[in-house]
């Protein structure tokens, strides 16, 4: 029997989500045929079988989450029967060797499984506990910091304080969780119990049962929007944002943009996008405003400037945003950018774009005019500094030496990471983007 373990599906992936099982126990599968699809936080991927034969077992359900290296589909490949024959050969010879009257000796015993280590609290660190429990131990005069909580985590409870203060032993500490669910919610309630202990005001409780109200429906959260949750709390938490807007005359762009549509009307191209246009302008400001192509790394205290252009852009793909990268945007043509830009969003939405293509971006835009919307203050990708928003396109009045006059305005906002950028330098590169999608002859000879 061949044990196949989930493989590793890339860089910082961990585990994923069963979409579809192209087998079940009983079927015969061939080497490198279709065997499980499997969800991860940044796209579906189809995993073959590595070897030929019958399917045994398979484990997990649709919509069930795997772990890379747990065993994931048993396969009969025939060198099961050689190694069950190997060992009843073996059996058999050990059997003959043994002298008569001897007693067999008895199998060890099977070693018990460890117990989930106990949570510890680090040195140093506040005692995780709500202010309330805080403010509850100074009135009764009992160190926080010597206690042992009783709650989810460690976590202080307010009878743990009051048995203190009384002289008794402390209320017993919480069950944990069966299974693989106990490291987990440990995990979680650790985050949520420092958090609260590090934060002033911030006290991070469980939500109420919404049930009681009226109904309600779950829904796990899981592969892409976990991974969405993850990031954005992440810069939200970390990134101390602060957004630069303006508006950009693109009237001229437009109907340049309009019109080469028209002129390729049937012939070999791809279409051309607005979106291509500020790729190319983007990617000409951060030339002159390196900051913006940066990462901040907080634990060495340095700023890395990429002197590489990786421009990525949020596509919906009806299950959260991914961000497809366009590599080397300072090399390609506008022409080149429409296209694998049409190819790797229509990827992202069938749920194939690569991992790869995910990957080693610099900076990112976020276009939500199609769908419509005035503006937009979008939040940073993280590890990156900043991150452009592009509205809807309108025509607009607007005062052109003197006269009023119907413009068509595009509405931007620039989101950047405080600790590497200042206003000024925001609004000198925005003002040179607005400048380029003004004018396109400027994008044009830049290209």
């Amino acid at each position: 029997m061949f044990e196949f373990k989930l493989p590793d599906l890339g860089e910082g992936i961990h585990e994923g989500e069963v979409l579809k099982w192209y087998v079940q126990p009983g079927d015969t599968v061939a080497e490198d045929a279709p065997l499980v699809d499997v969800e991860t936080d940044k796209a579906a991927v189809t995993i073959p079988s590595p070897r030929g034969g019958k399917v045994a077992s398979v484990v997990g359900e649709v919509g069930d989450v795997v772990e890379t290296g747990q065993v994931i589909a048993v396969i009969d490949d025939g060198s099961g029967a050689a190694a069950a024959d190997a060992a009843t050969a073996a059996t058999g010879r050990a059997a003959e060797e043994t002298p008569a009257g001897l007693p067999e000796e008895e199998p060890a015993p099977a070693a018990a499984k460890p117990a989930a280590p106990a949570l510890a609290r680090q040195p140093g660190r506040p005692v995780p506990a709500a202010p309330a429990t805080r403010r509850l131990a100074r009135e009764l005069g009992v160190d926080i910091n010597t206690l042992a909580g009783s709650g989810p985590g460690g976590r202080i409870m307010p009878d743990d304080v009051k048995a203190a203060a009384a002289g008794e032993p402390a209320p017993a500490a919480a069950a944990p969780a069966p299974d693989g669910a106990a490291v987990e919610i440990e995990a979680v309630t650790r985050m949520a119990a420092a958090a609260s202990s590090a934060i002033p005001y911030l006290d991070i409780e469980p939500l109420p049962d919404f049930a009681v109200w009226g109904p309600v429906e779950t829904e796990a959260l899981r592969s892409i929007r976990r991974k969405v949750a993850r990031k954005m709390t992440t810069s939200m938490i970390l990134v101390p944002h602060v957004a630069h807007m303006d508006d950009a005359d693109v009237t001229e762009l437009e109907d340049f943009r309009l019109r080469m549509r028209e002129t390729r009307d049937g012939k070999e191209g791809c279409k051309l996008t607005l979106l291509s246009f500020v790729v190319r302008a983007i990617t000409a400001g951060l030339k002159a405003a390196p900051a913006f192509n940066a990462s901040l790394d907080p634990f060495k205290e340095e700023i890395v400037y990429k002197k590489y252009y990786n421009i990525g852009f949020a596509a919906d793909t009806g299950k959260g945003l991914v961000v497809p990268v366009i590599k080397g945007t300072d090399t390609r043509s506008i022409n080149e950018i429409s296209c694998e830009i049409a190819e790797k969003a229509n990827l992202a939405r069938e749920g194939k774009l690569p991992i790869e293509d995910m990957q080693g971006g610099t900076f990112t835009i976020t276009n939500v005019g199609p769908l419509g919307g005035t503006a937009l203050i979008p939040t940073i990708n993280y590890p990156e500094v900043a991150i452009l928003g592009m509205g809807r396109v309108q025509e607009k009045p607007v005062v052109r030496d003197g006269e009023i006059v119907i413009r068509k305005i595009l509405p931007l906002t620039l989101a950047f990471d405080h600790r590497v950028a200042d206003g000024a330098d925001a609004a000198r590169f925005v003002g040179e983007l607005v400048r380029n999608l003004s004018d396109p002859n400027l994008l044009l000879l830049d290209t």
